[in-house]
């Protein structure tokens, strides 16, 4: 390790005020770098809609950089192939319950983002997940858990995805709305009734934390019945990325990709019981959270802050060993002082 001019002068001088005056040296250096470790490590990723499937997922597991889908295509030549590889990190920081007023018109499936754009672009041919009305169990990819709520919002009648989607084409209140339901195979499921719909529609996911004010948003393309796409052409089924596909990619992603495990004994993907039709619900300027606690009780597993921390933890204990050697260094060089014993 280099050691600047003014650290070896201190050091290489005796007497107690030398030996001090290189203690507090080398603590201010190595305070900076403790606090450096501290904020170090990827950021933590948190999840996306897989059934019915969310564009971003679906573009994802078409492949970021050779996209099959006219769509998907369009929206890495809009954003870039990076926006795909962090499929799982489509948020707002500071959302605190305030999307419709934080988020424009014509930005919701971006969450307002410029890194996500192209997830925004009006179009009929984005893959799509074929649904009929009544219940379905819903899956939501949980990469990092956070305890919070789902809101789920279905375009309404007319709702014609050629123009750019507002607040105004999404019915005012959710048709589902779960509190902190629980996480299987590395999914929240949770089963809710899908409104009567003819023809092809849009399902849009608040998920907010109640730990935080952050929250993430998915808009997943659905028909109901046949669809006829664009100029008579079916638009592409879309298709979730598997465990393996998120594994290969990872790599790439500059958010950190955590899997949750399945509680002993817990089926994989099973369904949740049906939540209450009159759940609570946001009101038209609104999307706040019920109550922490409320609704499905959480599993052990999730997270009250998301993630595993262990890059966390690992951090804090290098710079706390890194502080701690800084301050015995001091204490002892205090010591030889008070003893007027010369330093070596």
């Amino acid at each position: 390790m280099t050691t600047s001019p003014q650290l070896s002068t201190a050091f290489g001088q005796r007497g107690p005020r030398r030996r001090r005056a290189a203690a507090v040296v080398f603590a201010a250096g190595v305070a900076p770098l403790a606090l450096t470790v501290l904020a170090a490590g990827p950021a933590a990723a948190h999840g996306s809609m897989t059934d019915p499937v969310s564009r971003v997922s679906a573009c994802y597991a078409e492949g970021p950089e050779h996209p099959r889908s006219a769509a998907c295509k369009a929206a890495v030549a809009a954003g870039g192939a990076q926006a795909l590889y962090d499929w799982n990190a489509v948020n707002m920081a500071n959302a605190a319950g305030r999307s419709r007023q934080i988020i424009p018109d014509g930005k919701l499936c971006g969450a307002g983002n410029d890194k996500y754009k192209g997830l925004d672009l009006p179009r009929a041919d984005w893959p799509a997940t074929e649904l009929s009305a009544g219940s379905h169990t819903f899956h939501y990819k949980g990469t990092a858990p956070h305890k919070g709520s789902f809101a789920l919002y279905i375009t309404k009648d007319g709702y014609d995805p050629s123009k750019p989607l507002t607040w105004s084409d999404l019915e005012p209140t959710p048709f589902l709305k779960v509190t902190d339901p629980p996480m299987r195979g590395g999914d929240y499921v949770f089963t809710g009734k899908i409104p009567a719909r003819s023809g092809r529609h849009l399902i849009y996911s608040i998920w907010q934390r109640s730990d935080s004010p952050e929250a993430f948003y998915t808009c997943s393309d659905v028909v109901f019945g046949k669809d006829s796409g664009t100029a008579g052409t079916p638009a592409p089924a879309a298709s979730a990325p598997t465990d393996r596909e998120i594994a290969a990619g990872a790599a790439k992603s500059t958010v950190q990709h955590h899997h949750a495990s399945t509680p002993p004994g817990a089926p994989s993907n099973a369904a949740t019981p049906e939540a209450p039709a009159n759940a609570a619900a946001p009101d038209a300027v609104s999307d706040a959270v019920a109550p922490d606690g409320a609704g499905t009780p959480a599993p052990r597993e999730l997270a009250e802050t998301g993630g595993d921390g262990s890059a966390s933890y690992l951090a804090i204990g290098g710079a706390g060993a890194i502080t701690l050697g800084a301050v015995t260094l001091f204490a002892a060089l205090r010591r030889r002082a008070a003893a007027g014993r010369p330093g070596r």
